[in-house]
Parts: structure tokens; sequence; C-alpha cells
């Protein structure tokens, strides 16, 4: 969905949102609260300028309008994969972006991603995931690596990843297969204003991905292992 057209679905009231070379950025109500708006568009790869453009927005956030919440708007075909990025520690400034939002958490903010277009790799990982809850778009596209990345790199035939995709989430693209694993929290469809009015009045701190992954069979082992650990944490 165009970002401008998601924006007036979203806020169908009026926003103070702008978008300037992919970054989005500004403030909206939402059931008469204002919330920050944070974003990428354009299928734009994180490089290290609007990594420190969207932490930068985060922090603004926190220090300006304390306890504000906040919405992550995911459209990103990943980092940004450029040899000058590289050389600048993309990875820094990708991990100082998630740790601005573990900030606001932590001061806090309720923080709700939702993926309208694209979302690929680290892009996905340090911004939509890093969220409270993160929703999807029915027809969004969401992947870690693309089943011909992941043959190349674990030398697993890409007809046998396909076969395993049928049935196995774990290795599937699409927003419903995140759902199953737990990393989407919820689908959104119709009424995308009352949708994250909703999402922002049950947004919980505590990371539920794992649990949710368990009940919806896309995850089966996940919270057995997190279980394990506390527990033997807990004994020793």
């Amino acid at each position: 969905m165009d970002s401008m057209q998601l924006l007036g679905q979203l806020f169908p009231q009026g926003h103070q949102v702008t978008i300037a070379d992919d970054f989005i950025s500004g403030t909206a109500e939402v059931d008469g609260q204002a919330i920050s708006v944070i974003g990428t568009s354009g299928h734009t790869p994180i490089g290290v300028e609007i990594a420190l453009a969207q932490a930068r927005a985060v922090l603004a956030t926190v220090r300006d309008f304390p306890q504000r919440p906040i919405l992550l708007l995911v459209d990103t075909q990943g980092q940004r994969l450029r040899h000058r990025d590289e050389m600048l520690g993309i990875n820094s400034y990708m991990a100082h972006l998630g740790k601005c939002l573990e900030l606001a958490r932590q001061s806090g903010h309720k923080i709700i991603a939702l993926v309208y277009d694209q979302a690929l790799s680290g892009g996905f990982i340090t911004s939509g995931m890093m969220a409270d809850a993160c929703y999807a778009l029915p027809e969004a596209t969401i992947r870690v690596m693309g089943l011909p990345a992941m043959a190349r790199i674990t030398k697993v035939a890409e007809d046998r990843l396909t076969e395993l995709a049928q049935d196995n989430p774990v290795f599937a693209p699409g927003p419903r297969n995140y759902e199953r694993m737990g990393g989407i929290q919820a689908i959104w469809d119709g009424d995308l204003a009352a949708c994250l009015c909703t999402a922002l009045a049950q947004a919980d701190a505590r990371d539920q991905r794992s649990e949710l992954g368990q009940q919806r069979a896309g995850r089966r082992m996940a919270q057995q292992v997190i279980d394990a650990i506390l527990l033997q944490a807990q004994e020793n």
C-alpha cells in the first residue's frame, strides 16, 4: 500500500506526518491521544543516515513527550548493502536504533509496528521486531532470507526448502507464516484506524512472541527452551 494512502486510512481525521527521502516522521491522534509516527517508505534500505534519523526521532519523543505512544511504519528492503555503510559500521547504527526503542519502552512508551509493504532482513529486525507488538497488512512481504539465498547458505536444495516451507513457517515468507510463528501479532484488514486504536489499547511491553508461536504451532520449541533456561537459573 502507498504510504500516503496508508496514513489517510490510519488517521482519517488528519495528521502532521511528512515523508522526506523515504523517512516518515510526525504526529497524529488516535482516540484523542497524540502519538509519534516514525518509519520508512519506498522499500528504502536502512543505511547509516536513515537509521540515525529514526533513532533521533525516537529519542526526541522520549525527551519531549514522556510516555507518548510510538507507531513504527515498516517498508524496507533491509540493511543497505554498500561498502561505505559497512565500513562505517552499519550494524552499530542499527543496534543503536534498537537500543533507542528499548529505552523508549523502559521509559513507558507503548511501541506498535505495522508492516504495510516490505519487511526484509535486518531492517525489519531492528524496527518492526523491536516493537511491543508488530502487525502487518495482508499484502505485505515479510522475510528475513529468501529461499534461494537460504539454499546457497545452507547448501540445502531450493526444491527441498520449498517443500519444507509448505508445512513449516520457519522456512516460508509472508505475514501469515510470521503470524503463526508469533512474530506478527495479527494481520490488519478493514478499518485500519480501528485496528490501530485496539492495538494501542492492548499493547504490552512483555514479549509474548514465543508464547504465541507455541500456541499457534508455528514455533513449537522456543517457549519450552526459554522455560527450561529460566527453571535452571532459578535452581542455581
